[in-house]
């Protein structure tokens, strides 16, 4: 599993994944043999599927294909200290990720709130924020570059990279050469208030950054706004994944579904974009 773009070919039967913490577990085998036996050829890794913390630091074999794999974490949280510390554990996990045969190691770009590492604070908007963010990011990105893989930054409505545009702004910082890009989720881009603008925020964010999306989220928004799993909430999905087409073949990771509807959620997909083509 060391062949540069090996999960990022083919259609999208191929190029299917779901969130391994979809399946917890006691053992990497056993949630790998969920991920299989629920159909999808690849699995995002973390390692709270098998109770652990997400910046574990030890690597074991994972018989699952792996594009990815969460080193997620509040990279502008107000304590410099725990910023500091779980920017070394960050570190040290990317210098691992090769063992597991993954290319991508996905991240947000973090809230100055100190409790929910997905809510929105009004310090996201300034200055600091975003320079944090990118003293953040420098020591990640050394660390990617040395491992040969690449950050892939999930711009969330609660967080510094917040949309399309703020993602855009980062990678024209960071430049063409950096080993970084973006983890496109159509769901994080688009609110119940917004849902009738679906198509023009979707455009805007492939016209963007379409050549750096190195891997794309699969979700849905419920009506409180919550996040639903793919199917179940407001996004005109067959119209999503019709726009999706243009973008480089990278993996799709289904994200929110439960174990008991992960089948399903890729049956429809499938189903899709097949009527999409």
């Amino acid at each position: 599993m060391s062949d540069a773009g090996r999960h990022g070919t083919g259609g999208l039967a191929e190029r299917l994944g779901i969130f391994a913490r979809t399946f917890p577990r006691q053992t990497p085998e056993e949630v790998a043999a969920a991920v299989a036996w629920a159909g999808y050829p690849l699995g995002h890794w973390n390692f709270a599927a098998v109770g652990r913390s997400t910046l574990a630091g030890d690597v074991g074999r994972v018989e699952v294909a792996i594009p990815s794999v969460s080193a997620t974490f509040n990279v502008i949280h107000p304590d410099p200290e725990r910023r500091a510390a779980q920017t070394a554990q960050a570190v040290r996990l990317i210098g691992l990720v090769p063992e597991l045969g993954a290319e991508v190691v996905t991240l947000c770009s973090g809230t100055r709130d100190p409790d929910d590492l997905w809510r929105a604070h009004p310090g996201n908007l300034a200055s600091d924020a975003w320079t944090d963010l990118r003293r953040t990011l420098d020591a990640l990105l050394e660390a990617a570059g040395e491992a040969g893989v690449r950050l892939g930054v999930e711009p969330e409505p609660g967080n510094v990279v917040r949309d399309a545009r703020t993602a855009a702004r980062l990678l024209g910082e960071l430049g063409d050469d950096a080993p970084a890009g973006i983890v496109l989720d159509p769901a994080n881009l688009i609110s119940p208030e917004t849902i009738s603008r679906q198509s023009e925020i979707l455009a805007e964010a492939v016209d963007l950054l379409g050549p750096r999306v190195v891997g794309i989220q699969a979700k849905d928004v419920a009506a409180s706004g919550a996040a639903a799993a793919v199917g179940t909430g407001l996004l005109d999905y067959p119209a999503v994944l019709a726009q999706l087409a243009s973008l480089p073949p990278v993996p799709l990771i289904v994200q929110d579904a439960s174990e008991a509807g992960a089948a399903r959620v890729r049956a429809n997909l499938l189903r899709w974009e097949r009527e999409a083509s």
